[in-house]
């Protein structure tokens, strides 16, 4: 599986349910990325989309224990292994913490954006930097949007 994650520079993600920026060009990138293939989130994460409605053209893996929830367009997994048991390969997780925190020794690769500030958060992604199980496999050049520098970079699994 893959996970698709945008941090800021001490690996913060999010602040008061919602993502610290937004950035034009990473949400493109996102679609492009995920577009075709299933994604993989939490129920909390799900309710940030515009609507709460599922993504457009993906596969929408929710995973909640909340007794009842459904979403229209999506598919709910009470727990982990009922999750896993119909993820294809080719998943993406797209957030929030607890289900980066959950999947990530299920992935191989990790596409992070990594925003070149910091933000006031209350929610992180593990530093792969510091994980000695992952490596840096490529980046691009920084880019700029609205005065917010960025950098595409891309880890695989060791």
């Amino acid at each position: 599986m893959n996970l698709i994650v945008a941090v800021d520079e001490n690996w913060a993600i999010g602040r008061g349910g919602d993502q610290l920026v937004y950035i034009s060009a990473d949400l493109k990138r996102f679609k492009a990325l995920t577009t075709g293939h299933p994604v993989i989130l939490g129920r909390k994460t799900l309710a940030t989309f515009p609507g709460g409605r599922p993504l457009k053209n993906r596969r929408n893996l929710i995973l909640s224990a909340t007794p009842g929830y459904t979403v229209e367009g999506a598919e709910i997994y009470p727990d982990l292994n009922s999750l896993l048991a119909s993820a294809p390969e080719d998943a993406f997780v797209i957030g929030g913490e607890s289900v980066y925190r959950a999947l990530l020794d299920k992935c191989d690769t990790a596409y992070v954006t990594k925003i070149l500030s910091s933000f006031p958060a209350d929610r992180y992604f593990p530093d792969l930097d510091a994980h000695p199980d992952w490596a840096v496999a490529e980046q691009s050049e920084v880019l700029e949007e609205d005065g917010i520098s960025f950098q595409y970079v891309t880890y695989r699994k060791n």
